[in-house]
This record gives structure tokens, C-alpha cells and sequence, in this order.
């Protein structure tokens, strides 16, 4: 890849918001080995929870695709200050867990976990490519809409 993520996300006035601290007795990521862990990102925007309810009755697709890319998007602030600010460190993101609070009827989970997977490999590239899951969940934190962790391989 020519460009880099900080220029990609540049170019999509993308600004990456500070990482956020923990809620509770948890960490916000793990380093083992060649491999980062970062917790499961709610889709917070200017401090705020931007996106509440059950997607499906609540939240429209759109407004949930929304939704995941602010996950997708803190996700990469967790990665950036677990890094040092070097995104270029990034080898790949091997996984990502998407977990929509969904109306029973709602079963398009894997629409709304797209808008992550899309802008990640958007912003990232062949190393943006990865695995997945999309899972319909009751509830979530907070009454957020879409919750989402990543597995990202670094040098």
C-alpha cells in the first residue's frame, strides 16, 4: 500500500478521537505476542454514545452501519495509542466480532457489521481484510446498537 492509514483517513475527514479509558475492570487492549486484542468498541462519537436501540425497530440499517463504523473507527484509536501513533504497524486485522442489538424479527446483522468491514478495508487496505462474525444480540452496553472487537496481527 502507497498511502498511509493517517492519509486515508485524512482523505475521508475521518479524525480518530482520543482512545477511550475502560468502564470497568477490564483493559481497552492486549498486546500477546504479534497479536492485538481491543475490547469490544461502542459506537461513541464527541463523547457520546451516537446510536442506541434495537436495529430493526429503533435503529434503521443505515443509522446502524453508522453505528459500526464509529466502532470501527474507535477501534483504530485503541489500536494508534496501543502502538505508539504508528497505525503503519498494523500487519492485519485478522478478526472482527460485531454484536447488533437487534429486534427479534431483525435478521440482517451481517448489513450492519459491513459498514465496519467496509471502511476497515477502505482505510487499510489487503491488511483491512479479514474474518468475521456478525451476531444478533438482545441488548447491549449502555443501549448501544452495535458493539465490536478486533484481533489485529502488528510488527
Amino acid at each position: 500500500m502507497t498511502e498511509s492509514v493517517e492519509s486515508r483517513l485524512s482523505a475521508r475527514n475521518i479524525t480518530l478521537p482520543q482512545a477511550a479509558a475502560p468502564a470497568a475492570n477490564y483493559v481497552a487492549y492486549v498486546i500477546s505476542g504479534s497479536l492485538l486484542y481491543v475490547s469490544g468498541q461502542l459506537p461513541m462519537e464527541g463523547g457520546a454514545l451516537a446510536v442506541k436501540g434495537l436495529v430493526g425497530r429503533d435503529v434503521d440499517v443505515a443509522a446502524a452501519q453508522r453505528a459500526a463504523e464509529l466502532c470501527a473507527i474507535n477501534i483504530l484509536s485503541q489500536a494508534k495509542a496501543a502502538l505508539g501513533g504508528d497505525l503503519e504497524r498494523i500487519v492485519r486485522v485478522v478478526k472482527l466480532n460485531g454484536f447488533v442489538a437487534s429486534d427479534p424479527a431483525f435478521t440482517d446483522q451481517h448489513l450492519v457489521i459491513n459498514g465496519a468491514s467496509n471502511l476497515i478495508a477502505e482505510l487499510l487496505g489487503e491488511r483491512g481484510k479479514h474474518a468475521r462474525a456478525a451476531v444478533g444480540m438482545a441488548c447491549l452496553p449502555l443501549n448501544a446498537a452495535v458493539e465490536i472487537d478486533a484481533i489485529i496481527e502488528i510488527r
